[in-house]
């Protein structure tokens, strides 16, 4: 039964895929562009984040 289970999620992988990709290719397509404020607007807060974590790391360390 485990081998059927496999071929089955296999199949329901590859119809995911098949649906899925067009439409991430239409989106890619037709969605608005990245301006210059559009990255400080990721960058700073992924760097906080950073910093958030080296700082949770050095608190379990001391």
């Amino acid at each position: 039964m485990e081998l059927w289970m496999k071929i089955g999620s296999a199949l329901l992988l590859g119809t995911m895929l098949v649906f899925l990709l067009p439409r991430a290719k239409h989106m890619l397509q037709n969605s608005p562009k990245a301006g210059e404020g559009d990255w400080k607007a990721v960058l700073i807060p992924l760097a906080l984040l950073v910093l958030f974590i080296l700082f949770l790391i050095t608190m379990i360390q001391s």
